[in-house]
């Protein structure tokens, strides 16, 4: 239930992000659930693997690389599902930015 919950959520993030940055577009809510879920599943399977591989430079940067590793997975997001596009990639660093500020908003909120 709680999965569900988080994806909904995340779902909500992603279409407020759209709303909120020109160039991040996301067509309905459907879409933003399946993103949401692609990026759940990209979250769990890639993001390891990437954090490991560019954790000296996230050190180096005081953890602000995260930033880029979320946005290397929304641009990889974008690519499979039809009715998401993000227009650069500099958009999707601002994307990532904007999705974690929300994402920390709505959490103190939901506990």
């Amino acid at each position: 239930m709680k999965f569900l919950v988080d994806l909904l959520v995340r779902a909500l993030v992603l279409l407020t992000t759209a709303y909120l940055l020109p160039g991040f577009k996301i067509d309905s809510y459907t879409t933003a659930v399946i993103v949401a879920l692609v990026l759940a599943i990209l979250n769990i399977l890639v993001k390891p693997l990437l954090f490991i591989l560019t954790l000296p430079i996230t050190i180096v940067t005081l953890g602000l690389f995260y930033f880029v590793l979320n946005a290397i997975l929304l641009v990889i997001a974008s690519k499979f599902i039809e009715g998401f596009k993000i227009d650069s990639f500099g958009t999707a660093v601002l994307a990532s930015i904007i999705i974690a500020v929300i994402s920390s908003i709505l959490n103190n909120f939901i506990r």
